[in-house]
């Protein structure tokens, strides 16, 4: 009798990874990038408290972590200290007032690879000088300095031009990152120059530790921000060179753009969740569906040390409900699938000040476009608005697109800061985030087994993703209310978002974890 064969599941990770945790008493710090890490511990043993560290980590991963976040990004950053209120420093994106819906006409198709709306001739609208919106970075940046900062600001950015001195590490995840975004890349002359050496991505060598190259002018504009201050970047040399570039190229944000740039400091928004307070980002952030997800989550099943079968399936349709609500009422942000490309890093000090910060270019790669004068790599934040009339989230001058980025913090119930989470990845920065605080919070897991404990991802009313590590029952269960696709949590494709997370025991202990996937994360203790 012929052999009949079905082909297995493929499986491309046939490993078990882990990811330790680190513990201390002192400061600790989390972020995905271990060399931005390193910073931040620097800065904290320098004498730096969890403000400069942050500061210092983000201005890091310019150079580290080049596809995530930069000196063209854009984010929002939670801060509290104990005895004091949690604020959230708001510099998210606002559009050029150059901007002109005109100016991005679509093509009649639906952009059905990443966007739930109209194609844009040309793609302007996602890469390109089109695509900028205000990099208010630096300027949040800045802010948290000055406002809870107390090194100086030469010293916070000592690492960033240390490591942006030696260059990117040229391994294997930096050619894997580079290859994703190579198509466009190629489109931009420097960013070519410097990512995409005789037409094609750096690659590690055969064997051997691998080497590291330059982004550009990066290097110095970080030493002159060093010694200019931070407003140089919208008001000095720097403003001048990138104002230039991006007329060169025909884009429209301006120098008037620039020197208007503030971030703003706004109360955070404070929420009872049981027996604690979370602390949410102000804003056009996630937060109105986050609160909302909590409400109806709040006659799911808790009891036990870990989700089970009925308490996946209650958050699968509180995710359902919740993104409906969004949707409809607020408009998209960013859409399911498409390859955003976020950081988020998390500090607390000897002191007890927690930090945690989500910054972006938008797309892996942003804009993909470096500016030469300055090394700036800009996002594509032009991307958060819907090119259809009469959006929410229209394209036009001098506007804030709603984002779903979600940094939090949380209080015991005498209001001393005791946790700060947050996680890249776009539409899935949600679920991960209230997946990783029910663990720790809820259901009392330390941070490394949340960290390894199996999610789900819901970014949309219908239809879920599932660890395929799940139990069998909760698959079948996510299955019978719809669409299902059960994946890998893997390097790639990347199917959950990063998540990271401090919590501050209530002895003193400091416990910090990153995500077990993402293969450069590291959370730090202060030695």
């Amino acid at each position: 009798m012929p052999l009949t064969y079905t082909p297995p599941v493929h499986v491309s990770q046939h490993w078990q990874v882990a990811k330790p945790a680190a513990q201390g008493r002192r400061g600790m710090v989390a972020s995905q990038s271990r060399d931005a890490a390193e910073a931040g511990i620097a800065i904290l043993e320098a004498g730096g408290n969890a403000a400069d560290a942050a500061v210092g980590m983000a201005f890091a991963l310019a150079a580290m972590e080049p596809w995530n976040s930069g000196l063209g990004g854009i984010g929002f950053a939670q801060v509290a200290a104990p005895g004091g209120p949690a604020e959230t420093i708001d510099f998210g994106p606002v559009s050029p007032a150059g901007l002109d819906a005109k100016d991005f006409p679509t093509t009649g198709r639906m952009k059905q690879d990443l966007f739930a709306w109209p194609e844009v001739v040309g793609d302007r609208n996602i890469h390109g000088p089109m695509s900028f919106v205000i990099p208010s970075s630096v300027a949040g940046y800045a802010l948290l300095h000055e406002k809870r900062g107390r090194l100086p600001a030469r010293d916070v950015l000592a690492p960033a031009v240390a490591l942006a001195k030696r260059g990117l590490a040229q391994d294997w995840f930096t050619t894997l990152k580079i290859a994703n975004a190579a198509s466009t890349l190629k489109l931009y002359a420097e960013s070519a120059r410097i990512y995409l050496p005789g037409g094609l991505p750096p690659v590690a060598p055969y064997q051997g530790t691998p080497g590291f190259f330059q982004l550009g002018n990066l290097a110095a504009t970080l030493e002159r921000l060093q010694s200019a201050g931070f407003r140089d970047f919208y008001e000095g040399e720097i403003a001048a060179s990138i104002a230039a570039d991006v007329k060169a190229m025909g884009g429209v944000l301006s120098a008037a753009d620039l020197a208007g740039c503030r971030p703003r400091v706004l109360p955070a928004v404070a929420v009872p969740w049981r027996g604690r307070t979370l602390h949410l980002s102000n804003g056009l952030t996630a937060t109105p569906t986050f609160r909302r997800v909590m409400e109806l989550m709040e006659g799911a099943d808790w009891s036990g040390t870990e989700p089970g079968t009925a308490w996946h399936f209650a958050f699968a349709k509180a995710m359902q409900a919740a993104y409906a609500e969004r949707l409809e009422g607020l408009g998209d942000a960013e859409p399911k699938g498409a390859d955003s490309c976020t950081t988020h890093l998390t500090v607390c000090d000897a002191d007890g000040m927690m930090v945690a910060m989500t910054t972006t270019l938008l797309s892996s790669m942003g804009s993909r476009v470096v500016l030469p004068g300055s090394g700036v790599l800009m996002n594509n934040g032009v991307m958060w608005f819907d090119p259809r009339t009469g959006s929410p989230n229209q394209i036009g001058p001098n506007k804030r697109p709603l984002t779903n980025m979600s940094p939090v913090l949380v209080s015991d119930g005498v209001g001393v800061p005791e946790m700060a989470l947050g996680a890249s990845g776009g539409r899935r920065i949600l679920a991960a985030v209230f997946q990783t605080l029910a663990l720790v919070a809820g259901f009392g897991m330390d941070a490394e087994a949340a960290a390894h404990f199996p999610r789900i991802d819901v970014s949309g009313p219908e239809g879920a993703t599932a660890d395929r590590r799940l139990p069998q029952a909760t698959l079948d269960a996510l299955a019978a209310m719809g669409p299902l696709e059960v994946v890998e949590h893997a390097v790639l494709p990347v199917n959950f978002a990063c998540p990271n997370l401090i919590r501050i025991a209530p002895d003193g202990t400091r416990q910090g974890i990153t995500d077990v996937m993402s293969p450069w994360s590291a959370a730090l203790a202060q030695g």
